[in-house]
């Protein structure tokens, strides 16, 4: 897969396919929040194909176009990337960053289920 780093626009249409499973260009931009030209997401999503993020297949006269990894596999590698970029790979700094910026959208039963991840985490030596 290329470059695990995404345009804002380039991380949208990714999320709009792994949302969708599959879609065409006329469906991502339907789907965006401050759709660009039509061209643009064609052009957008042809950069993805030859990074590697994405495939395409004919459907007729069309593009459909599917992601290449899954969406837990493309997760985990921008996640590490995160980490290690920003948190000096310190899970410690991620889980504290959260705390700060989302600390009091988190319900009891978020800090219930986080403890309990944390825990079995500890159980299991990880």
């Amino acid at each position: 897969m290329g470059e695990p780093g995404f345009s804002r626009r380039e991380r949208e249409m990714m999320e709009i396919i792994y949302r969708l499973g599959q879609a065409t260009a006329a469906e991502v931009l339907a789907e965006m929040t401050e759709p660009p030209k039509y061209s643009s997401v064609r052009s957008t999503l042809n950069i993805l194909e030859r990074k590697g993020h994405l495939r395409h297949e004919a459907e007729g006269n069309r593009y459909v176009y599917l992601p290449t990894v899954q969406r837990s596999h493309a997760r985990r590698s921008a996640l590490d990337q995160l980490v290690s970029t920003f948190f000096e790979d310190s899970p410690a700094e991620v889980v504290t960053a959260l705390l700060e910026v989302r600390g009091s959208e988190l319900s009891d039963d978020d800090l219930q289920e986080l403890s309990a991840l944390i825990e079995a985490a500890r159980r299991e030596g990880r």
